[in-house]
């Protein structure tokens, strides 16, 4: 969804900077910048250095939730296979929330949310815990919505409450929606 938002920002006139992660996916238009990066600290980094100088920013994929507290340089050999392996795993930053607490009176704040229960609810309350201006709500539960698919089908939900229901329809148009959706509000 982050490439196909950063092109109808860019056709409605913009100046993008996509900061993404590691991806096949073409820059569709002249006037997207990007940033390249490979970890979520990276991505945290990359964001922080950008906003201030922002109208507007889209969350539109999350880093994991969680990042493994120690990694390795080199590939774990599976030749100690009689001993257990331990993964412990670590809260990862918390990169819209960060920009929510930055954000300026003038700014926009977009977030998205993939939830699988109490979805509207769990929603809402990403809205008030990162001072976001509206989010998009994915879900899991509608065929042809969400990852490995070419359409979607979503709700956006403001921080007034106000929500919308989308159609299912292709990422371009959905994103497209998202687009006009920041444009009347800004």
């Amino acid at each position: 969804m982050g490439y196909a938002i950063a092109e109808q920002l860019a056709l409605h006139g913009a100046n993008v900077i996509l900061i993404s992660g590691p991806t096949d996916l073409a820059i569709p238009h002249g006037s997207i910048t990007k940033i390249n990066v490979m970890s979520a600290n990276e991505m945290h980094n990359a964001c922080l250095n950008k906003f201030q100088k922002c109208d507007a920013a889209i969350m539109a994929a999350a880093v994991a939730d969680f990042t493994p507290a120690k990694s390795s340089g080199q590939k774990i050999k599976s030749e100690n296979k009689s001993k257990t392996l331990e993964l412990k795993l670590i809260p990862t930053i918390d990169i819209a929330g960060k920009l929510g607490e930055l954000k300026t009176r003038d700014q926009k704040l977009i977030g998205f949310a993939l939830e699988t229960d109490d979805e509207e609810k769990n929603a809402m309350k990403k809205i008030k815990t990162k001072n976001l201006d509206f989010i998009v709500l994915n879900s899991l539960k509608h065929k042809g919505a969400g990852f490995g698919y070419d359409t979607n089908k979503i709700t956006i939900i403001h921080k007034n409450n106000k929500k919308k229901n989308f159609e299912l329809k292709s990422k371009s148009e959905v994103a497209n929606d998202i687009v006009n959706e920041l444009i009347d509000i800004i």
